[in-house]
């Protein structure tokens, strides 16, 4: 709760405004039991005043009572809804904005490591039910605080015995609350995994739906839905069984101690030592007392719930960042584009054998370099680390002799353009996807980009051009076309470094020929990192590293290599490619 705090304080005044308004809003109502003792005891059980008097008096005491309500108790309810509405809003906001701050430091090892449904929900579900945090810890709690403070102390202006008796159940009430609520946090929490669990599988299957229906597997879908749903329900069970029995014991302790009030108040009005009035004054307040200590209970449920929430968010936003900026880290200036690998070890986790082993090699500026090799040799770890999306376990990654280490992230990458075998789009327009390459390029650099990616035409002949939206992940464009989007945000970026990855693997002839020449062109006076299966697509390359098992086995030309009769020229025959005499 301190943590949470750090987003309160902004808004401590207008909190402080809420409890003073939601003080008055409580307050009014708290009049009407007095008003009953003043009906019955002064008007109408009067001796000195006559009917007519009586009536006067009663017409005077209920509407000035009812233009006090008409004047003052609609704006008074209105501001305290409406501060406390937006007071509460507010810091969710910052709460989502740090959040997100902070989602965006963490490596990719952590997104490889965590479901997407779970980082969802902690976003959504559990920031927002630390709400409840501020709009009923720091405000309503409070406020039924003082309103039985105040029930309280008009009650003691009027018989103090009587009081005493009213207030005999309130150290049973506490026992109970303190019992029944301790466990209840760890209840809470498992049953918001329960339920994050159920939002991730969802996001998985909804993504994957072509999967389920190309396979038919639907019913399969349905019965593993149904073992993780039955799991979130179950913890949802044993909730609200705990929860009943809280309420179960705390409610009878609250319905009891009106009995102990009728009983004290109705022997001592029959004894003459207590009036009526103020007899059914008292069983009034004690609906007025009562009220808030149910409200009470009620909040406890619901902290406690707010207070789980809190955990789950605090632990995404304590996450650590496995990359980052080292103090003094400098700003990389634009790059000549020599990337050298020394002496380079990594395994993604302490305990696994190592992805590559003491590789180095050196890319001069301005060469083209293909990484070849099977499948899983670690080809792609390497690509990884020249952006720093992950960091080298051993050894060290330069370029322009400077270790990536060195200089900040935001720099590094700005000198790196990559083209991947899958290009994710957003779901917003054409031109805001290749506005990420540069979101401050003006509309004639946008299209110049397009045109050099062969995707203008395409986008063109769009219902609304540059305008229209792409769908989820660009599902209403064909995987050419997304490639082509693709390099033309690349091609507005315009970095000295290029890497592509399988950038054509998976396109059809025709989008795989378009593209192939305006990877070409985008490669020209670049420094250009590729990772390919076909060789027949790297054939040009100034050097070609033959990558296995985490090793360099070969590196020469295309010639060169074939000539050499190793692992690239088996390569070469398992692609039924063919090998020219040497």
């Amino acid at each position: 709760m301190r943590r949470y705090m750090q987003f309160v304080r902004p808004y401590g005044w207008m909190i402080a405004l809420t409890l003073i308004i939601g003080i008055v809003k409580f307050a009014i109502p708290l009049f009407i039991p007095y008003l009953i003792k003043i009906v019955i005891d002064d008007i109408i059980g009067s001796d000195i005043l006559s009917a007519a008097e009586k009536k006067q008096q009663l017409v005077w005491w209920l509407g000035g009572t009812t233009l006090l309500f008409f004047l003052l108790r609609p704006p008074v309810e209105y501001f305290r809804q409406y501060y406390a509405q937006y007071t509460s809003n507010k810091i969710l906001f910052d709460i989502r904005s740090q959040i997100y701050d902070h989602l965006q430091k963490l490596s990719l090892k952590y997104y490889s490591n965590t479901r997407a449904g779970e980082v969802i929900s902690r976003v959504i579900n559990d920031v927002e039910q630390t709400k409840n945090f501020v709009m009923i810890g720091l405000m309503n709690v409070w406020l039924d605080l003082a309103t039985i403070l105040i029930a309280v102390g008009i009650m003691l202006t009027m018989d103090v015995k009587l009081t005493i008796v009213t207030l005999l159940a309130f150290p049973f009430y506490a026992w109970s609350v303190k019992h029944f609520f301790g466990r209840l946090r760890e209840l809470t929490r498992t049953r918001s995994q329960k339920l994050a669990n159920v939002q991730s599988y969802l996001h998985e299957r909804v993504s994957g739906m072509s999967v389920i229906k190309s396979f038919a597997l639907e019913k399969r879908e349905k019965a593993l839905f149904d073992e993780t749903n039955g799991e979130f329900l179950d913890a949802a069970i044993a909730h609200t069984k705990w929860n009943a029995k809280a309420f179960a014991v705390v409610n009878t302790i609250t319905d009891v101690a009106p009995l102990l009030v009728i009983g004290y108040a109705g022997w001592h009005v029959i004894g003459g030592s207590l009036s009526v009035g103020t007899m059914v004054a008292f069983v009034a307040y004690i609906d007025r007392l009562y009220n808030p200590l149910r409200r009470l209970v009620n909040s406890s449920t619901t902290l406690t719930q707010a207070v789980a929430s809190m955990d789950r968010v605090y632990e995404l936003m304590d996450a650590p960042y496995d990359i980052t900026d080292k103090p003094g880290a400098i700003e990389m200036p634009e790059a000549a584009g020599k990337l050298e690998f020394r002496n380079v070890s990594f395994s993604y986790e302490p305990e696994e054998s190592p992805v590559l082993d003491d590789m180095s090699f050196t890319v001069n500026p301005g060469e083209t370099v293909a990484f070849v090799g099977m499948s899983g040799g670690g080809k792609s770890t390497i690509i990884s680390l020249i952006p720093r999306f992950y960091d080298v376990t051993g050894g060290a990654v330069l370029i322009d002799d400077l270790d990536v280490r060195d200089v900040n992230i935001e720099s590094l990458r700005r000198n790196i353009g990559i083209v991947l075998q899958d290009n994710l789009l957003f779901s917003s327009s054409v031109r805001s996807n290749i506005l990420m390459g540069k979101p401050d390029a003006t509309d004639e650099e946008v299209i110049a980009a397009a045109k050099a990616a062969n995707a203008h035409d395409f986008i063109m002949s769009l219902p609304y051009g540059y305008d229209t939206e792409v769908g989820e992940r660009g599902v209403k464009l064909s995987g050419g076309q997304k490639q082509r989007i693709a390099i033309a945000r690349v091609f507005l970026k315009n970095p000295p470094i290029l890497i592509l990855d399988e950038a054509t693997s998976a396109l059809d002839l025709e989008s795989e020929a378009l593209i192939q020449e305006s990877l070409d062109r985008l490669a020209h006076d670049r420094t250009t990192i590729v990772v390919a299966h076909r060789l027949s697509t790297i054939t040009h390359a100034d050097n070609i590293f033959v990558i296995d098992h985490g090793e360099l086995k070969e590196n020469g030309t295309h010639t060169e290599l074939l000539e050499s009769g190793g692992i690239y020229h088996d390569l070469f025959l398992v692609q039924e490619l063919d090998v020219p005499e040497v």
